[in-house]
């Protein structure tokens, strides 16, 4: 199937998207004419942002899969490829291994790792900061503190606790023993006070 025919097929599929496809259609077209070979999403979103094509990362979504496959029709035509990811300064060590076979599968992995990394800092602009968290919504009724361990956690940010061991508070939650090294890393006070409210 020729670009042109992807694009007719997806317009047809998804009328919503249309504008964006034919965007999307346009830049590809413009990048293939010119020779070139980096049909990668940062660089089909940077060179269409101001005709309607989608950020990189709204390309890489799993929603992005109609653009995915307008620009993969573009890399399979004539022979369009991405460009090979660069061996990274670091992994000219698999260059010395002596076994052929392994030579080459541990080539291949370090290619994908490479290949991955590249795709990831596509997606994700550098310096961001991805927090995940994993918890449920809601803590499930059945963990619950019994009544011996909410004492303990209690015990351990009293001030009976710092007196019987001679510790005190430091700055940011932690506790540190007499010569100032830490028996408790910081925000540990502040996590037993949320442990003890929640459960």
């Amino acid at each position: 199937m020729t670009p042109q025919e992807m694009l007719t097929h997806l317009c047809e599929k998804h009328p919503k998207k249309q504008s964006s496809l034919k965007a999307i259609y346009e830049v590809c077209k413009e990048i293939v004419g010119s020779e070139g070979t980096d049909l990668r999403y940062a660089t089909v979103a940077r060179l269409g942002a101001e005709r309607g094509v989608p950020k990189a990362q709204s390309i890489a979504n799993k929603t992005g899969e109609v653009y995915q496959a307008l620009i993969k029709c573009f890399a399979s035509a004539k022979g369009t490829r991405k460009r090979p990811p660069k061996p990274r300064g670091g992994d000219a060590w698999a260059e010395e291994i002596q076994d052929v076979r392994i030579r080459l599968l541990v080539q291949s992995k370090l290619a994908e790792l490479a290949e991955a990394q590249r795709i990831i800092r596509e997606i994700i602009p550098p310096g961001s900061v991805i927090r995940v968290d994993d918890r449920s919504s809601g803590v499930a009724a059945d963990v619950k503190l019994s009544n011996l361990e909410r004492r303990a956690l209690e015990y351990l940010r009293s001030d009976d606790f710092l007196s019987d061991w001679k510790m005190e508070r430091g700055k940011v939650g932690d506790v540190v023993d007499p010569n100032g090294r830490a028996v408790f890393k910081p925000y540990t006070v502040q996590a037993l006070e949320k442990v003890l409210k929640v459960l």
